[in-house]
């Protein structure tokens, strides 16, 4: 197996975070914990002169921007061109703290990142609207690993990768795999989620996030999972959203233009990282031995779809889609530009595809299987 720990994983989102700097906007990075954003804006601002790196987590930094006034917080950071404020989230009343500096200092870039949407946005989207420009940094992306590897070898390590995910630290790693996810899972996790003052029983959230683990690429009914957690179905609902804002899950809706005949109930919920969802269900053993191959590949091909999207810079909703009588599309994409339908199988075969052809005949369903999937994402066209 290949270590890539001293190569230099090209992330597809840096040109992007680039072009934005320096345009009179506040930019601000959203990223899971262990996802790579602190390794990627110091990258970014070491060809920068007179730029300096600060992490929210140190007192000190903290002290220096909570409650203080432009000028102090400018004697602070000295007579630089750029600032990274890493963990953001940290400082009290940081989006106050931020419009205050932008505002007396427009010349000044200021590089924010958080791993918690909900603390991080929650503070700066009134105080900064109109003042910034946001990127999500996911784990690394099929095709980044490919560009990394070659794309024979990465395609030969795919099964290693739909158990072990694609975290840095563990792609990067070629020994002690299993200790280092669950320990990754155990340190990072749930770490900015039981922060949050509403998270009154942490343990109920964690056993929350293995529920939801345990029913990868299925429906989700909220009022099941309260009454098993012995919670309300509102703080079922609250707890989910939290999990969403940390990047650990997220959520697929139904699609469907007759709800006569399509179920529109409940959701699904996927994991941004198909590694943590097996440490979360603590099943790492290799993927020829397992009986969930296909809920693995389901999640694993949606979000690899996400990252596709954002590496060639467009957004499309996502959906799935199902019928009263069980017919089934595993992901429906759409945006104003394109409309697509996927089914997922690992082996391949056919797919039942006549009750969405009667609903949406222009529209045809492709089938991703082990034979195409890295065709279709590490393709330039959607």
């Amino acid at each position: 197996m290949p270590i890539i720990a001293s190569m230099i994983i090209k992330r597809s989102i840096k040109p992007q975070i680039e072009q934005s700097l320096f345009n009179g906007k506040i930019v601000i990075l959203y990223g899971a914990r262990q996802v790579g954003k602190t390794t990627l804006i110091k990258e970014i601002i070491s060809s920068i002169p007179d730029s300096i790196y600060l992490s929210c987590e140190e007192p000190d930094v903290r002290d220096a921007l909570t409650d203080q006034t432009s000028s102090k917080m400018k004697a602070f950071i000295g007579n630089l061109k750029v600032v990274v404020l890493d963990e953001a989230q940290r400082v009290q009343n940081i989006g106050l703290s931020l419009k205050l500096l932008h505002d007396a200092y427009p010349d000044l870039q200021i590089i924010a990142t958080g791993s918690s949407s909900f603390e991080l946005s929650n503070k700066i989207t009134e105080p900064l609207t109109g003042r910034n420009f946001s990127f999500v940094l996911y784990p690394i992306s099929y095709a980044e690993y490919a560009d990394t590897i070659g794309r024979i070898e990465a395609k030969r390590l795919i099964e290693h990768r739909l158990v072990f995910g694609f975290y840095p630290d563990i792609v990067a790693s070629a020994e002690n795999l299993e200790n280092k996810l669950r320990q990754l899972a155990e340190d990072y996790l749930f770490k900015d989620v039981l922060r949050v003052d509403s998270v009154r029983k942490p343990i109920v959230i964690e056993k929350l996030a293995r529920l939801l683990a345990l029913q990868t690429g299925s429906e989700v009914s909220y009022n099941e999972i309260a009454q098993k957690l012995e919670i309300s179905r509102q703080t079922v609902l609250s707890y989910v959203r939290l999990l969403e804002q940390s990047f650990i899950i997220f959520r697929l809706p139904p699609f469907g233009r007759n709800p006569r005949n399509e179920i529109t109930r409940f959701e699904k919920i996927f994991f941004y990282d198909i590694g943590m969802r097996n440490a979360l269900v603590d099943n790492l053993a290799p993927f020829a031995n397992r009986d969930d191959k296909g809920k693995l590949f389901e999640n694993f091909f949606i979000v690899e779809r996400m990252k596709q999207y954002q590496r060639l810079e467009r957004r499309a909703k996502n959906h799935f889609w199902r019928t009263k009588d069980g017919s089934e599309v595993d992901l429906v994409e759409k945006d104003n530009k394109t409309f697509g339908a996927f089914e997922c199988k690992w082996g391949g075969g056919s797919i039942a595809t006549r009750a969405w052809r009667n609903a949406f005949p222009n529209v045809p369903v492709s089938l991703v299987s082990e034979q195409n999937f890295a065709d279709l994402l590490l393709s330039n066209e959607l």
